[in-house]
């Protein structure tokens, strides 16, 4: 049983059965999370973080998959999860560090401590603009630039108006653009 090929709602039908259940997660779980622990370390920033967080999405999708009724795709609803439990993270992160919402400084910290932080390589530039965005637009334009995920899915998982997605990820793309002309 491979998950190539199998349709998400194979892989739901094939959850749902108790005799394939457990299969059935291990194959969702191989399916997508390579694709969510990128989307979750665009967020977080460092690799262990985002493992922790990874791991949190799967214990919730396990909790919440027989109830899933399937009124989004599956990887919307997955991508929800792993966006929720990304800025339930940075939150915490924040708190414990009594830093304000708006301060991005441990973020672009966070990028510079990575051991394999280059600062002449623009992908690294790319990232360290990409941290000092608020939190809105960082989710948009990681969701819509390295994902490539379509305005109307975003809103799905963001709750938020496709325009309100559109005019966040103009500014943001405008913020990074300037900050790489500018450093």
């Amino acid at each position: 049983m491979h998950q190539q090929g199998l349709t998400d709602e194979a892989l739901l039908a094939l959850f749902r059965d108790e005799r394939t259940k457990e299969k059935a997660f291990s194959l969702i779980v191989s399916k997508y999370k390579e694709k969510l622990y990128w989307h979750i370390r665009r967020l977080v920033v460092v690799h262990e973080d985002a493992d922790d967080v990874l791991q949190n999405v799967f214990i919730k999708m396990w909790k919440g998959l027989e109830h899933f009724r399937e009124e989004s795709k599956l990887y919307t609803w997955l991508y929800r999860i792993a966006t929720n439990e990304s800025i339930t993270f940075l939150h915490k992160q924040q708190k414990a560090r009594i830093v304000d919402l708006g301060d991005t400084s441990d973020l672009q910290n966070s990028v510079k401590a990575d051991p394999y932080f280059d600062a002449s390589k623009l992908e690294w530039k790319l990232q360290l603009a990409i941290q000092t965005l608020p939190e809105q637009q960082r989710l948009v334009f990681c969701l819509r630039y390295f994902d490539e995920m379509p305005y109307n899915e975003i809103s799905e998982i963001l709750r938020v108006s496709t325009g309100s997605l559109k005019a966040s990820y103009h500014h943001a793309a405008k913020k990074i653009e300037d900050y790489l002309l500018h450093h």
